[in-house]
């Protein structure tokens, strides 16, 4: 790609708008050619011709280039020819404009209204629409149909041009949304027959030699064994998109892989669906809850992790079968530093806006619950 070559859906729009404002300002010239003998000041009208066809060639080489495109370019757009079209005043004379001569910019003073249109949407399309409307009536000096006409057709267009950005935006960003989550199915299917073709079938050949065995070489059986769960919840679990933080995750695809021998995970059927930072940070303290089963309790303790969708929150639940803890002993853990329950998981959940409530009493497990809502 050329450097500053525009790739963008906006390309050919600012395309059109140069095609415009060259059939303007020769249409523009045309008129002046012919009219020019009954103006107040002949001799001035070419001047300001040789303006446009200057200030045309320099916009469609400016507007061709994205880095180019600045609010300074466009409001000194607006400012040349607001200026041309006061200059209709000294140049065609009050008394013509009155009768119902154009202006010497004729339809060349819409191309800026486009140009804010394209380049911010509606609302700055329609405010320039608005002061180069200002602008025409206040040279015409006429308030008659055909004026009043023209401005409203010139803020009509920019509403629409405004709107069509607008919906071209929207279908851009969910062109490369799927684009991304297409090429991330792929690459997880690709690294899905490698897994299969290498690492599933070595664990459960372990798994399947060592079983029955006493010792380490059982105890190797047994973890290869839970591995190759892991692995293959992993494979064949639901697709995680890739999508970017204005859009929404399925909470459920991201704590499929976290099921295994030792860790059952139940919930909706459907999709679980949560603000994407809200589904990875609620996704983040979960792992927090396991990794503490696994430090805290004896191994192979089973573990529940447990989702509710409700409409205006969601309620994730990890429960063990673990010892449990005391009364006091997370307040102990903080204060000696050990923030592990505090910022992973509490801290983890109070950022998203939510909260954690922690059950447990020596001998009978620990559940932690942990709330967010959808608004979070």
């Amino acid at each position: 790609m050329r450097p500053g070559q525009d790739t963008t859906f906006q390309a050919p729009l600012w395309r059109a708008i140069a095609v415009y404002r060259i059939a303007a300002v020769t249409y523009a010239t045309i008129l002046v050619v012919r009219n020019v003998s009954h103006y107040r000041l002949p001799v001035l009208a070419w001047p300001v011709v040789a303006l446009m066809l200057a200030w045309t060639v320099f916009t469609t080489y400016a507007y061709a280039d994205p880095t180019r495109r600045r609010p300074a370019l466009l409001i000194a757009d607006l400012l040349v020819v607001a200026a041309v079209m006061a200059a209709s005043v000294p140049v065609v004379g009050r008394a013509a404009l009155e009768e119902g001569k154009p202006t010497l910019a004729v339809a060349w003073h819409v191309a800026p209204v486009l140009a804010w249109a394209v380049w911010g949407g509606r609302r700055t399309g329609i405010v320039a629409a608005v002061l180069m409307g200002v602008t025409d009536l206040a040279v015409r000096a006429h308030r008659d149909q055909a004026a009043l006409t023209g401005s409203v057709l010139m803020l009509l267009a920019a509403i629409a041009v405004g709107y069509l950005v607008r919906i071209a935006e929207v279908a851009q960003e969910r062109l490369q949304r799927a684009i991304e989550l297409e090429a991330a199915n792929r690459e997880r299917e690709r690294l899905a027959r490698d897994i299969h073709d290498s690492v599933l079938q070595v664990l459960a050949l372990v798994k399947r030699r060592g079983a029955g065995l006493d010792g380490e070489a059982g105890e190797l059986a047994r973890l290869a064994g839970e591995q190759e769960a892991k692995l293959r919840s992993l494979v064949a679990g639901r697709a995680v998109e890739a999508v970017d933080d204005r859009a929404d995750l399925d909470l459920m695809a991201l704590l499929a892989p976290y099921e295994s021998p030792c860790v059952t995970v139940s919930g909706p059927a459907a999709p679980v669906r949560l603000p994407a930072p809200t589904a990875r940070g609620v996704a983040a303290a979960v792992a927090a809850a396991l990794d503490n089963v696994d430090h805290h309790c004896a191994h192979g303790t089973q573990a529940f992790i447990l989702v509710e969708d409700a409409p205006e929150e969601v309620v994730v639940t990890v429960r063990d079968e673990g010892p449990g803890i005391a009364g006091d002993r997370l307040a102990q853990a903080e204060a000696q530093g050990r923030l592990g329950v505090a910022q992973s998981i509490r801290g983890r959940i109070a950022d998203l806006g939510g909260t954690v409530d922690i059950v447990s009493a020596p001998g009978q497990g620990t559940e932690v619950e942990m709330t967010v809502t959808r608004l979070a």
